[in-house]
């Protein structure tokens, strides 16, 4: 029984190298047929001129046809080497492997295919969880360039399970470690794939870990890129809200201008979801935030995505639309209406008629005196009602006319040269309450 059960198992294992070296064989032999065609036929077409080229251009030129052979063959061996050793060879070989398929996978783009049926994927991950940084890091890198531009690749790597080899505290890795874990993350979450999503907790452990703490630049806006694919997927909202994703992401819009816009554009997909909008609503930061972001005149981007979080906000909601007008939005929409990109006076514009509009509302059956209910034998004349209205149109017009003159020196201080009584007329002719 124990003899024929080793002789088996050596079989098996004899069986998976003769296959595993029968596929190196025959990519080797298919790239020689390629190339072999390719030159006979450009040999064909080309005779006639190079009969009469001298014999110093045809030497060069056989010349060259020699290294680009030699370079074929080097390239097909190191192939085969560098396979061999990741599967077979020990852990200073294999990271040597991991490093020339690395350079393979990033100059060719067919390679990336083949290697992934010769197993190199489910290698390279379980190289990944290796605490030798040299090694893992070899593996995250080569990874990184057989993801590129291959859905296929992407799934056997969730599939090989990737994501549970990420760190569980970011404070164990270097920074460069971290960067590339991003990279990767973020190649794989742009995949249309149900594997990757934010339920499982290791990728919003990581990411939120990053954000949160003192990170490079280039790494948490890869991480805020990883946010963004996410948040894409309407599904995905109940994982990122319920784990403190829209908190973080709102610090990091009003903290970090260089990563606002980024930030901003995730939180444009989670608002429009109920666990999302809620989330926001709740937050102490909000709509304080949000209304400052709508001044920074140098990131147009960021107050068209502001202008529009505050729209979703304000939207059937007077609760949301009394805070942001005693958070003083009114003269900052003002200002956008008139100086803001396009699409961010479209959206100043339509908050702006909704607080006319809300105003409007509440004057009517409760300030000011109303004919219709009006008690008999009161004092009060509808000429008098009338002065009312009047007044109260006045002052909002001197409201008005004091901000467009701040925005008007603001302007001019910046060279701009806006010409104040012509502001003046517009908003008394469009603004007015």
């Amino acid at each position: 029984m124990s003899t024929s059960s080793s002789s088996s198992s050596i079989w098996s294992v004899s069986y998976s190298k003769l296959k595993f070296f029968s596929r190196i064989r025959r990519f080797l032999q298919s790239k020689a047929i390629r190339k072999g065609s390719y030159r006979s036929s450009s040999t064909s077409d080309n005779s006639n001129k190079l009969r009469t080229k001298d014999n110093n251009d045809k030497d060069e030129e056989d010349h060259q046809l020699v290294m680009e052979k030699e370079s074929e063959l080097d390239g097909s061996v190191v192939l085969q080497k560098s396979v061999n050793r990741l599967h077979f060879g020990s852990w200073e070989e294999k990271e040597m492997a991991a490093i020339a398929i690395e350079k393979l996978a990033k100059e060719d783009v067919k390679a990336r295919k083949f290697m992934a049926e010769l197993g190199v994927i489910h290698m390279l991950v379980s190289m990944v969880a290796t605490e030798v940084v040299g090694r893992h890091r070899a593996a995250i890198k080569a990874l990184i360039q057989l993801a590129n531009g291959t859905s296929t690749n992407k799934a056997l790597m969730l599939e090989a399970g990737i994501l549970s080899k990420l760190p569980k505290d970011i404070n164990v890795v270097d920074e460069q470690t971290r960067q590339e874990f991003a990279e990767l993350l973020l190649s794989l979450s742009s995949i249309s794939n149900t594997d990757f999503c934010p339920y499982k907790p290791e990728i919003l452990q990581f990411l939120i870990g990053i954000l949160e703490s003192p990170c490079s630049f280039e790494t948490k806006e890869l991480c805020l890129g990883v946010l963004y694919n996410l948040s894409a997927v309407l599904e995905n909202a109940g994982a990122l809200v319920s784990n403190g994703v829209v908190h973080t992401l709102l610090n990091l819009s009003s903290s970090f201008k260089e990563l606002s816009e980024k930030a901003l554009a995730a939180l444009g997909h989670l608002v429009v979801t109920l666990m999302g909008k809620k989330a926001m609503e709740d937050s102490s930061i909000v709509p304080q935030s949000l209304i400052e972001i709508l001044t920074w005149e140098d990131k147009p981007k960021c107050i068209e995505l502001s202008a529009y979080i505050l729209m979703i906000l304000a939207h059937q909601s007077s609760t949301q639309r009394d805070k942001m007008s005693k958070a003083g939005i009114v003269p900052v929409l003002v200002e956008v209406s008139l100086m803001g990109s396009l699409l961010a006076q479209k959206r100043a514009m339509k908050l702006l008629q909704w607080f006319k509009d809300e105003r409007q509302a509440k004057m009517g059956p409760h300030s000011g005196p109303q004919t219709g209910r009006v008690p008999l034998g009161s004092p009060l004349h509808p000429k008098e009602a009338q002065e009312g209205k009047k007044m109260m149109k006045n002052l909002v017009k001197q409201s008005l006319h004091k901000n467009m003159e701040m925005i008007t020196r603001r302007a001019n201080a910046g060279g701009g040269g806006v010409d104040s009584s012509n502001l003046k007329s517009l908003v008394s002719k469009s603004l007015t309450f």
